[in-house]
């Protein structure tokens, strides 16, 4: 389903636009997958009811896990993302050995119905099971369908060390690799979608196996907009302790899912 021979065609023209790019390492490739198939997995994809655990940070997001079930396009598409093929085409654009996690803990199919929206963040670094995998990249699929620039949701990153930010458009058979990083911000504004539309993505996550622990690690870091409330900015400031004191006694939530 994924256009690889598109993307060995251009391999050096696509790793020089992913380390070149500002504010950090990030590559923008339309046309992603084949282009029909892609639509019919983006019919058979019903509303979604199982809403994101990030209720105070995001609004209106829903998610499913296991999206390679809902079609057989999606399950190519699940194969394909995982396969020594497409890993061979990431470590080459970012000149790292990387290898997209088989089974996707933490990403998955995710709907922003009306008003949604996601506070920048930096996402977990380790995995939740495999400990030595470190969080190298996000690999976003937008699946909007007709979008316009005044439907909003575009994707927002910023580097933490500079502040220098950067807005993406989100459209349809659009892949958005973004670096990942102890200073790579990312999220999205409130939405403005059509009645019955929806912001869709397919998010998954890549590592390189790590002998020793580079940072400490973390859950999601959170970083509200100046004008969020008190309580919430403190939420967030003492978010990750929260969270791994809840892990150490209950687990990852993440994991399970």
């Amino acid at each position: 389903m994924i256009n690889f021979e598109h993307l060995e065609a251009n391999l050096e023209e696509l790793r020089l636009r992913y380390l070149a790019a500002q504010p950090f390492p990030h590559l923008v490739i339309d046309d992603f997958c084949d282009a029909g198939q892609l639509n019919a997995a983006y019919q058979a994809i019903p509303e979604l009811e199982n809403k994101s655990r990030d209720y105070v940070f995001a609004n209106n997001k829903f998610e499913k896990s296991n999206y390679k079930e809902i079609c057989p396009e999606l399950k190519e598409l699940y194969e394909d993302l995982s396969s020594d093929r497409f890993n061979k085409i990431l470590s080459f654009i970012t000149a790292k050995s990387v290898f997209v996690d088989p089974k996707n803990h933490g990403g998955g199919l995710h709907q922003g119905k009306k008003n949604s929206f996601l506070d920048m963040h930096l996402d977990f670094n380790y995995h939740p099971i495999h400990k030595n995998w470190y969080r190298e990249l996000n690999l976003l699929l937008y699946l909007n369908q007709d979008w316009k620039p005044e439907y909003k949701g575009g994707l927002r990153i910023r580097d933490l060390r500079t502040d220098a930010e950067k807005e993406l458009d989100v459209p349809f058979n659009r892949l958005i690799i973004q670096q990942c990083g102890p200073y790579t911000l990312h999220g999205y504004d409130m939405t403005n979608f059509p009645p019955g539309r929806y912001r869709t993505s397919i998010a998954t996550y890549a590592y390189q196996e790590h002998k020793i622990f580079i940072e400490k690690p973390r859950t999601t870091d959170w970083f509200p907009k100046e004008e969020s409330s008190v309580l919430k900015k403190m939420f967030a400031k003492n978010y990750n302790f929260l969270v791994q004191t809840k892990n150490k006694f209950f687990g990852s939530g993440t994991a399970k899912n």
